[in-house]
C-alpha cells in the first residue's frame, strides 16, 4: 500500500468527522431534529470531537453542543454528566479565537436553564476562563464571555456574587466603552443581571464607574443597547436612595425623557420603570423628576401606551403622588387623574388595573381638593365596579377598595357620591354615608339637592344595625330635615297614608 493511500485513508476520516459535525450542526438548530439526535446518542459521540486534532472539527463540534444544550434543560443536563465542562474551560484557556466564542456559547447555552445548571458551570471553574476572555483582543469573543457570565449572574444573589468575584465587573464596565454595538449591548445586559439581586452586588456595579458610562449610552441611537441601558440604570437604581441619587447625579434628566416617545416598546418601557424606581424613594427625588418635566412626559405615555407598557408608568404617577399633597396635586394638574381613570376602564388585565387603582386612591387620600379632582374623573363608581366584579384577583379587590376608602374618606363633594349609594355594598355605604353625614348639617343647598336627587329617600331604606356607625351617620342626616320629611320618604309610609284614607270616615255634612 503506497503513502498516499494510506493517507487517503485519513482524509477520509477527517473529511467524514467534518461532515459529521456540520450535519449535526445543522440538525440541531430545528427543534423536531433534537429527539432523534439524543436519542442516537449525539453527545457522546461529539464529546471526544471536541479535542479533535482539526480546529474546525472542534469549533462545529462545540457548536453543535451549544445548540443541543441551548434547546432543553434536560441536554444541558446531558452536557455537565458527559463531563464535557472542564474540557471546555480547558479549552477557553488554549484555544483560538473561534473556538473560544463556540465554548462560551456552550457554557451559556448550559447556565440559562436554571441556578443548578449554572452552579455546575461555576463549579467546572469556568468564571475565571470567562473573565480572562474578557480581555481578549477579539470582540467576539469578549461578547461570547460577557453573554455567559450575564447569564449565570442573572439567576440569584450568590451566583452573581461568584461572577463579582471572578473580577469581571470592570472588565464588562470597559466592554461598555468598546466600539461595537452588540458587545456593548450585552455588556450593558450582563451588568444588570449582576446589579438587579442586592444593594451590595449593585455598589459592587457603581464602584466599577458604570453610571456614567451607561448614562452617556442612554441617547444612543441604537434601541436595543438603549433597553439594556435603561434596565441596568433601573436595577441600580431600585434598592436604595444613594444608589437611585448616584444615578440622578448622571444628568440624565431630563435627556432621558424623550426615550418615553421612543418608536421601541422596550425602550419607552425601560426608560419608565427608570424614572419610577427613583421616583419611588423619596418625596425630594420626585419633586426633582417632576422639576424636569417628569411627570408630564410620564402621563403622556400612560395615554400613548397600553398593556404591560402602560404599567411603570401608572406606578410611577402612583408613586409621585403618594409622597405629599404638593407632588399629588402636580400629578392632578397635569391631567394624571384622567389617564389613571382610562387606563382603569381600558385595561383588561386585573394587575393593571389594581396598579391604576392604588395610583388614583394615592392621588385622592390626602384633601377634600384632591378627592373632589379624583371624584371628578368619575373614578368612584369603576372602583366599585372593580371591588364588585366576580372572578377578578384579590389584590384588585383589595386595591380598589382601598382606593375607595382613601378617596371617600376626604371627599366632600356630593354630586359624585351620591350614585354610590344606590350601588355600594355595606362595608363601602359606611364611607359614602359618612360623607353626607359631615356635610349636610353645614349646607343648605346641598341638603335640597339631597332631597330632590333621591337621595334622602335611599338613606332611609339602608337596613343599618341598631348602635352600628352607619346607624349613627343616618340619624345625623336624618337630624337634618323636618321629621314630616323624613316620614315622608320612608318606605311604607305611602302604603301608610293609603290606609289612613281607607280607615278615614268622611265627615257627613246634612
Amino acid at each position: 500500500m503506497t503513502t498516499r493511500q494510506i493517507l487517503n485513508v485519513f482524509e477520509q476520516y477527517q473529511k467524514s468527522r467534518t461532515a459529521f459535525v456540520q450535519a449535526v450542526a445543522d440538525l440541531s438548530t430545528r427543534p423536531q431534529n433534537i429527539d432523534t439526535l439524543q436519542n442516537a446518542g449525539v453527545m457522546s459521540l461529539l464529546r471526544p470531537l471536541l479535542l479533535d486534532i482539526v480546529p474546525s472539527v472542534q469549533q462545529t463540534a462545540a457548536l453543535a453542543l451549544g445548540r443541543l444544550a441551548n434547546y432543553s434543560d434536560d441536554l444541558a443536563e446531558a452536557v455537565v454528566k458527559g463531563d464535557i465542562l472542564p474540557q471546555l474551560v480547558y479549552s477557553l484557556a488554549e484555544q483560538n479565537r473561534f473556538y473560544k466564542k463556540a465554548a462560551a456559547f456552550v457554557l451559556r447555552a448550559v447556565a440559562k436553564h436554571s441556578p443548578p445548571l449554572a452552579q455546575a458551570v461555576v463549579d467546572s471553574g469556568a468564571l475565571d476562563a470567562l473573565a480572562i476572555c474578557l480581555e481578549e483582543f477579539d470582540p467576539g469573543v469578549k461578547e461570547a464571555a460577557a453573554w455567559a457570565l450575564g447569564y449565570i449572574a442573572r439567576h440569584n444573589g450568590e451566583l452573581a456574587q461568584a461572577v463579582v468575584d471572578s473580577g469581571a465587573v470592570p472588565l464588562l464596565v470597559l466592554c461598555i466603552q468598546e466600539p461595537e454595538l452588540s458587545l456593548k449591548r450585552i455588556a450593558a445586559s450582563a451588568l444588570s443581571d449582576i446589579g438587579k439581586h442586592s444593594p451590595e452586588l449593585a455598589q459592587t456595579v457603581v464602584d466599577s464607574g458604570a453610571i456614567s458610562h451607561l448614562a452617556q449610552l442612554a441617547l444612543n441611537q441604537d434601541a436595543k443597547l438603549k433597553r439594556q441601558v435603561f434596565s441596568a440604570l433601573s436595577q441600580i437604581s431600585k434598592h436604595s436612595v444613594e444608589l437611585a441619587e448616584m444615578v440622578v447625579e448622571a444628568e440624565i434628566f431630563p435627556n432621558i425623557l424623550t426615550c418615553l416617545k421612543d418608536s421601541d416598546e422596550y425602550v419607552k418601557k425601560n426608560c419608565a420603570t427608570l424614572i419610577r424606581e427613583i421616583a419611588k424613594h423619596t418625596p425630594e427625588l420626585a419633586q426633582l423628576i417632576v422639576n424636569a418635566g417628569g411627570v408630564a412626559a410620564v402621563i403622556d405615555y400612560v395615554g400613548d401606551s397600553a398593556g404591560n407598557v402602560r404599567l411603570p408608568g401608572i406606578m410611577m404617577l402612583g408613586y409621585v403622588s403618594a409622597h405629599t399633597e404638593n407632588l399629588a396635586m402636580a400629578v392632578i394638574v397635569s391631567k394624571g387623574v384622567v389617564q389613571l381613570a382610562i387606563a382603569l376602564q381600558e385595561e383588561q388585565e386585573d394587575h393593571i388595573q389594581a396598579a391604576a387603582a392604588w395610583a388614583l386612591g394615592q392621588a385622592g387620600r390626602h384633601t377634600p381638593e384632591h378627592a373632589k379632582a379624583v371624584a371628578l374623573a368619575n373614578v368612584l363608581p369603576t372602583l366599585l365596579s372593580c371591588y364588585l366584579r366576580s372572578g377578578c384577583s384579590e389584590d384588585l379587590q383589595t386595591k380598589a377598595k382601598k382606593a375607595l376608602k382613601n378617596i371617600l374618606q376626604k371627599c366632600v363633594h356630593l354630586p359624585a357620591l351620591e350614585p354610590l349609594l344606590h350601588d355600594a355594598p355595606p362595608n363601602i355605604l359606611k364611607h359614602v354615608v359618612a360623607q353626607f353625614s359631615k356635610v349636610l348639617p353645614h349646607d343648605a343647598k346641598a341638603r335640597r339637592l339631597f332631597v330632590t336627587s333621591g337621595g334622602l329617600k335611599k338613606v332611609q331604606e339602608i337596613k343599618a344595625e341598631p348602635g352600628s356607625a352607619l346607624m349613627e351617620y343616618i340619624n345625623i342626616i336624618n337630624g337634618c330635615y323636618p321629621e314630616e320629611i323624613v316620614r315622608y320618604y320612608s318606605p311604607g309610609y305611602s302604603e301608610r297614608l293609603l290606609e289612613r284614607i281607607d280607615s278615614h270616615q268622611p265627615i257627613m255634612t246634612n
